[in-house]
């Protein structure tokens, strides 16, 4: 019986079509990744260095039945104007009230306490969202 060859001999006939495909998947995979890669960085250096206005409630104090004083540690550009909104919840965590502040201000650091207005007695006050004004 003769032997049968199943195959061509390797190297003879240069890549095989798997090798070349095995190749072309690399370097596909390569550039979208790296593309991927770069639209992360653009995103996050985007959210980190767009942020011209951040805030912090640092504490707060049930003045009345129907308020709450918040005190806002607020940092921003010189020249930016900001919003910050706060909401108060009662015992149930319900909102019970809710208000935007505007800081036009000339100063990068600021101190405020402002007063929130509240439907009924508040237990908690927290800061939602800080932004420039646009």
């Amino acid at each position: 019986m003769a032997a049968v060859r199943e195959g061509l001999p390797d190297g003879r006939y240069g890549r095989s079509a798997d090798a070349r495909a095995d190749r072309t998947l690399k370097i596909v995979g390569a550039v979208l990744g790296a593309g991927l890669l770069a639209l992360i960085a653009w995103f996050g250096y985007d959210y980190i260095a767009g942020q011209d206005v951040s805030g912090r409630l640092t504490g707060f104090k049930v003045v009345a039945d129907d308020a709450v004083e918040v005190r806002l540690e607020i940092t921003k550009d010189k020249d930016a104007t900001g919003v910050c909104t706060v909401r108060t919840l009662d015992k149930y965590h319900d909102e019970v009230g809710r208000k935007d502040f505007t800081f036009g201000q000339p100063q990068e650091d600021m101190v405020k306490v402002v007063t929130v207005r509240t439907t009924v007695r508040a237990t908690s006050a927290e800061l939602i969202d800080c932004e420039p004004v646009r």
